[in-house]
């Protein structure tokens, strides 16, 4: 397919631009139109007092479909995804480079056959680059929110240097329910023969937890099954760009927003999992031994669940830098927060208008972290079917300074 078809189907990022290649920093546009355009993506007049703080600058713009999830490699290479949640998606992962988001691996494993949804990814909602340098894909299995379908939800794991598929895991039903929305992942490469993964089940209709896969034999079970930790809190209203954000369908009554554990984290030794449910300001860590010992019962792993001190924001997405400092994006501010491992408190390490629903996290070998904003309190599904969304959906980048590369 050429490019101009690409680019007019709307699924091309940063039109005309070309990327830098300064190995091992990751490739970054050279030739985007200044910030402006990404003050495109704001549909509404910024206050006089907005804050800004930290050096945000624009590595890719999105027309199209909203990204959610974002991977940068050891070397560099960053990946994207862009879930099927009503947008036309013509590919539901892609690696950015040259100036044109690419189908990864290929476009013929992206495209959706419903008829055999195991021999396609069907809606990709997070990307994560683990600590061996591999590309996991988590793909929910389901399209635009509805119960998966059988054999479609899996996780899939990439070799970086042959760009082949190297693991493939699929979940039970008793795991991955009707009504499990898999969101996102961390990596334990020590805990056990080949490793743990940890997934967030995000359901906003039925339980929530963390699904533990043993990446060896594949085989998974839900961890805090429903457990107040991993729920969201009842009658709880986030404010985003001015606005309470509730459920808002056509004919319908509002409704608060019920989305459960979603942003998650690992600490360097593996030894801790953090998480928090989207529709909530609590933020909770677990034991990931606890987790994963098929020994241990589910009040048993309870008993390991701590509640982190209260905040006054909530969150998407989670990230652990390498000395423990845990990164929480804030949708509520417009902003990223640093918790420091030595519990020196909250620091606000970016914060801007054009912010607008910070996402997912990625912490490169450059020393940036790397992040998604999508505007996703736009969405017709909270303004009575009406699509507020301005496009472009920005990837943005900020310097940690002398902070460490990523844990995973």
């Amino acid at each position: 397919m050429r490019y101009a078809v690409l680019f007019a189907a709307a699924m091309l990022v940063c039109p005309g631009c070309a990327f830098k290649d300064d190995t091992p920093r990751a490739k970054v546009s050279n030739n985007l139109q200044t910030l402006e355009d990404a003050r495109l993506a704001s549909a509404k007049q910024e206050p006089a007092n907005a804050q800004s703080i930290g050096d945000i600058k624009p590595v890719a713009l999105f027309t199209g479909p909203m990204p959610t999830g974002v991977a940068v490699s050891h070397s560099g290479r960053i990946f994207v995804n862009f879930p099927r949640w009503g947008d036309p998606v013509e590919f539901t992962v892609a690696e950015l480079g040259d100036g044109k988001a690419v189908a990864y691996p290929d476009l013929k494993f992206n495209k959706l056959d419903t008829d055999h949804v195991d021999r396609c990814v069907v809606s990709v909602q997070s990307v994560v680059v683990d600590a061996k340098d591999r590309l996991w894909i988590l793909d929910t299995g389901s399209i635009n929110f509805q119960p998966p379908k059988p054999a479609a939800a899996k996780l899939l794991c990439y070799d970086l240097v042959t760009n082949q598929q190297i693991k493939r895991i699929d979940f039970p039903s008793d795991v991955c329910l009707q009504s499990t929305y898999l969101n996102d992942v961390r990596f334990n490469l020590d805990l056990g023969e080949e490793g743990t993964a940890f997934i967030t089940d995000s359901s906003d209709h039925g339980p929530n937890g963390i699904i533990v896969v043993d990446l060896k034999t594949g085989k998974s079970m839900r961890r805090l099954n429903d457990h107040p930790s991993t729920k969201a809190d009842e009658k709880f209203v986030s404010t985003v760009e001015g606005e309470a954000l509730m459920a808002r369908s056509p004919g319908k009554p509002e409704a608060f927003l019920k989305m459960g554990s979603d942003g998650i984290a690992i600490s360097p030794d593996g030894k801790t999992l953090y998480y928090c449910p989207l529709a909530s300001r609590g933020i909770y860590r677990v034991s990931t031994d606890a987790l994963a010992d098929r020994n241990k019962s589910d009040d048993e792993v309870a008993r390991t669940v701590k509640e982190l001190p209260e905040r006054n924001y909530a969150s998407d997405g989670l990230e652990c830098d390498s000395e423990g400092n845990l990164y929480l994006t804030d949708y509520e501010h417009n902003a990223i927060h640093r918790r420091n491992a030595d519990g020196g408190g909250d620091q606000i390490i970016a914060q801007d208008p054009r912010m607008i629903w910070p996402d997912s996290m990625s912490i490169g070998t450059d020393g940036y972290l790397y992040f998604t904003a999508n505007q996703l309190n736009r969405q017709p599904r909270f303004h009575h079917g009406k699509d507020l969304r301005k496009q472009p959906y920005v990837l943005f980048q900020v310097h940690l300074g002398t902070q460490p590369v990523a844990s995973r």
